[in-house]
């Protein structure tokens, strides 16, 4: 586990709200000099606890206008099986988001089409050319209520 002092929580809430701050503006917000917040961010950055600096794209802006929860339940629980399908879901660019979860499926999947007709054409090369998965249930997103990564931090 990473030790993270005040300013560096400090320093996380700011940057997961807005990347694009300036090293002299992020001062300002956690009360260090300039140099100490890039010095700080670069260590944060080195040892993982920032992963990536990423733009949210409207969907829309892109072409990307259906968004969908997939449930997605494995054949059988094997090692294998599942290192093999997180490869997959890692590799394929319609899977926003993945995660492997407990309950009655194996994983959760945000994925996005351009249409429905997308969409069915991914769940026949993703989904049914794969003789690991026994089902999957998709649900359409109707509307993006919230879209984001932003922890909440408490410094």
């Amino acid at each position: 586990m990473i030790e993270l002092d005040r300013a560096d929580l400090a320093l996380l809430n700011a940057v997961q709200k807005n990347n694009r701050l300036s090293s002299e503006e992020l001062a300002k917000r956690v009360n260090l000099s300039a140099t100490a917040c890039q010095r700080r961010l670069k260590r944060l950055r080195d040892q993982g606890v920032i992963e990536a600096d990423v733009s949210i794209v409207s969907p829309k802006a892109v072409g990307r206008r259906v968004t969908v929860v997939v449930l997605v339940s494995l054949e059988r629980e094997r090692a294998d099986i599942i290192d093999r399908f997180k490869t997959a879901t890692r590799t394929t660019r319609e899977v926003m988001i993945g995660y492997y979860v407990t309950g009655d499926a194996d994983f959760l999947l945000i994925v996005t089409a351009k249409d429905m007709e997308d969409y069915e054409q991914f769940t026949r090369r993703f989904f049914y050319e794969n003789t690991d998965i026994k089902g999957f249930k998709t649900m359409v997103v109707m509307d993006r209520v919230k879209a984001g990564f932003a922890f909440p931090i408490e410094s």
